[in-house]
């Protein structure tokens, strides 16, 4: 499929590694101004150079702030007030004894992983309709309908995503917005590699590691394997063109068919 965002203006929240930065660059491959967004500056200036390098002719540029932050996002929307295609990206996950959490992890959770992409969908949808057309979207996970035993504060934020996503579709609907949450099965990055040293321990080489925590903590895919960022990228991507116009307010699955449903 030859999909052109040429015109387009995309902001990928969270984007210097991982899943955001390879929507970022899939994003910049399809012909879209990308904007990079992580909180360190550094971080966000390496990547933005990184993308033009691997990208020739692609327009990319960088707002470092923490989203998760009202002040953070303040400042995007100086930096950037308009956007086409907005990707909520930005998250933390990781492991906890669900007793253990406390008040404040409970609430840093849902302000990084949920409130961010709520602040930017707010303020970014009206400036949508009013121009009749835009992609929202949020990144969930598999961890949304199959509430994980070793993170169940990072489950329940991704369980609200698809609340959120649904909501915002329908305050959208007949505008030419489309609004839709991208479930992400288990997915091969720098964080997950930590994550699964975590599991299984540090001794093992990365391959077997891997299998081992696929075997023993996410038996359910049918996949076998981690997906590699790229592949939620492609989905992200055509959510963001127009041939996916009539795909809204929906939980659209690349998690390689780990949730064990017909329906997410």
């Amino acid at each position: 499929m030859d999909i052109d965002l040429s015109g387009r203006r995309a902001l990928v929240s969270g984007s210097t590694k991982g899943i955001g930065r390879a929507i970022a660059k899939g994003l910049a491959r399809a012909g879209a101004a990308v904007v990079v967004n992580g909180r360190d500056e550094g971080g966000v200036t390496r990547t933005v150079d990184e993308l033009r390098l691997e990208v020739p002719g692609a327009e990319v540029s960088g707002v470092a702030a923490d989203l998760a932050t009202a002040e953070g996002a303040a400042l995007l929307f100086e930096r950037l007030p308009e956007a086409d295609v907005l990707v909520n990206n930005l998250g933390v996950f990781g492991p906890q004894p669900v007793l253990e959490i406390d008040d404040d992890e409970w609430r840093r959770y849902f302000e990084v992983n949920v409130l961010s992409g709520v602040r930017l969908a707010r303020h970014y949808l009206p400036r949508m309709t009013e121009r009749g057309w835009g992609r929202v979207q949020f990144i969930a996970s598999d961890s949304a309908i199959v509430t994980p035993a070793e993170m169940v504060h990072y489950g329940m934020t991704k369980t609200a995503l698809l609340a959120v996503s649904r909501g915002y579709a329908k305050a959208v609907a007949g505008t030419g917005v489309t609004v839709n949450t991208v479930v992400a099965g288990p997915t091969h990055t720098e964080g997950v590699e930590d994550f699964v040293a975590d599991l299984v321990g540090t001794e093992l080489p990365w391959e077997e590691a891997q299998r081992k925590f696929m075997a023993e903590y996410r038996p359910n895919s049918l996949l076998q394997r981690l997906i590699e960022p790229d592949e939620i990228a492609n989905m992200v991507v055509y959510l963001s063109s127009e041939a996916a116009s009539a795909t809204t307010g929906g939980a659209v699955r690349v998690d390689g068919g780990y949730v064990d449903s017909i329906l997410p």
